[in-house]
């Protein structure tokens, strides 16, 4: 599901200067079909231009951020991760053994996020949800942690 967006396109629709490695990293952000903590950020960037340091991914990532242009996600693994600024709202299932991410969009589950607002005397605004989970097996049994086995 998930959605390319040009990072880069957005930098010049907010007025950002953009810098030969600033474009990079667009680039790299725009690409990925994950959603890069900074590290892996400056791994993927470096590899296409080796003068990228980290304090320039780290620097850039803060400026995007703050230009509403990327999303910071903490997906309990302790690691800032980002993703670029969906024009579509959804949500994140997190598999909890393996790190992987999943989007996703339930208009069901929409609606009733609105109607708890409304009934909380609230308008909804925004929000963000993210799901946490073990996979299960075809049994409907939660996939037992590496080392385990069941009984």
């Amino acid at each position: 599901m998930h959605q390319q967006i040009d990072i880069e396109a957005l930098c010049n629709e907010r007025g950002l200067r953009i810098t030969e490695q600033r474009r990079v990293i667009a680039r790299v952000l725009s690409e990925s079909e994950d959603h890069p903590d900074v590290d892996k950020l400056y791994e993927r960037a470096s590899a296409l231009d080796p003068g990228i340091s980290i304090a320039t991914v780290y620097r850039t990532v803060r400026l995007f951020e703050e230009a509403g242009i990327l999303d910071r996600h903490d997906f309990g693994d302790g690691r800032a991760r980002y993703e670029a600024a969906p024009e579509a709202h959804h949500d994140h299932m997190i598999d909890v053994e393996t790190g992987k991410v999943i989007e996703f969009v339930d208009p069901e589950l929409e609606a009733l996020q609105r109607q708890i607002a409304e009934r909380l005397g609230y308008r909804l605004v925004d929000h963000r949800m993210e799901l946490y989970g073990v996979r299960l097996d075809r049994e409907g049994a939660a996939t037992p942690p590496p080392g385990l086995r069941r009984r």
